[in-house]
């Protein structure tokens, strides 16, 4: 969801209104991706890093957030979807902890397309919190240190409740930035990646299209060879 604050100054609005469009976009995409049977989506909403910017900013995507999800958990519980927020809850405010609780309730049991939120979030911070959970497990005795693989810590990070669908098969990566900036490190390491100069607000329909037909083009080799 890259792109909100620039889509705004570009037309001369405040940051505010930028992210305001794109939460709105958010809601059409999920409903795009409902449509077109895609399992699991994961929107980054507000890094870590965006929490270095200016207070009334950080304030606003926060306030967005939390309406976000209160305007829609009705909606999508009653179309199937699964609406979670993942990321430092530490980080987010009160009321903003207590409507992804909500969230996470009222829909938990729905499978038609599960939804991340990623809040406070960083690829690092996930791993971080994965290896701290399985240290103390470790010091408490409840595991060997020798037996940690690559499912344990898996089955630790943020994204563990979606399972299979934890690790993206495509990353989407909108206002012509070419990196992943600390989403989803570990989940996104066999991730095929897409680039497009569009702004999150912009990213429609045509835009999404196009993303999914670049990833049905790849040949996803996984590390083998092809005989």
């Amino acid at each position: 969801m890259d792109g909100n604050t620039r889509w705004a100054r570009a037309r001369g609005l405040p940051p505010a209104d930028g992210h305001k469009a794109g939460g709105r976009n958010l809601e059409r995409v999920v409903g795009l991706s409902r449509a077109w049977g895609i399992r699991a989506l994961t929107a980054f909403v507000c890094s870590y890093e965006n929490l270095n910017r200016p207070k009334a900013e950080v304030d606003y995507m926060m306030g967005l957030s939390e309406w976000l999800i209160g305007d829609n958990v009705d909606k999508l519980s009653r179309q199937g979807i699964r609406l979670q927020v993942i990321g430092d809850a530490t980080k987010m405010p009160g009321s903003l902890q207590r409507a992804a609780a909500w969230a996470d309730e009222a829909t938990r049991h729905n499978s038609e397309l599960h939804v991340m939120l990623a809040i406070c979030y960083s690829g690092r911070w996930d791993m971080v919190q994965a290896c701290r959970e399985l240290a103390r497990a470790a010091r408490d005795g409840e595991l060997s240190p020798d037996d940690i693989d690559e499912a344990m810590v898996a089955g630790k990070l943020a994204t563990r409740d979606a399972g299979e669908l934890a690790c993206p098969d495509l990353v989407i990566r909108t206002s012509g930035e070419l990196r992943l900036s600390n989403f989803l490190l570990w989940q996104a390491a066999y991730s095929e990646l897409f680039f497009t100069d569009k702004m999150w607000p912009d990213f429609g329909e045509a835009e999404y299209l196009d993303a999914l037909r670049s990833f049905q083009s790849r040949d996803r080799r996984f590390g083998q060879t092809r005989l």
